[in-house]
């Protein structure tokens, strides 16, 4: 069970980066209200982990999908926190 929390936690680290930088172009489309981020940030962290599946054959896309939601979360932690300082 710890190798595969490993396993997830790595794929969610690599995938933030990349949600985050998808989050920040949706929000300057003006499409989305700030409210929604959060959960654009979830389904955008999502459909990385998803595409991740291509690039990590070997981890179960179960695992990857939920990396990717660990990682949108992440990504708008992030954001937050590097917002108000």
């Amino acid at each position: 069970m710890k190798e595969i929390m490993n396993q997830i936690l790595l794929i969610a680290t690599l995938i933030a980066p990349i949600t985050t930088a998808l989050v920040q172009a949706v929000k300057q489309t003006g499409k989305i209200s700030d409210n929604d981020l959060p959960l654009s940030a979830l389904g955008i962290g999502i459909f990385l982990g998803f595409c991740a599946s291509f690039l990590f054959t070997d981890v179960p896309i179960a695992y990857l999908v939920w990396a990717g939601g660990i990682s949108g979360l992440a990504a708008t932690g992030l954001f937050e926190t590097f917002k108000h300082r």
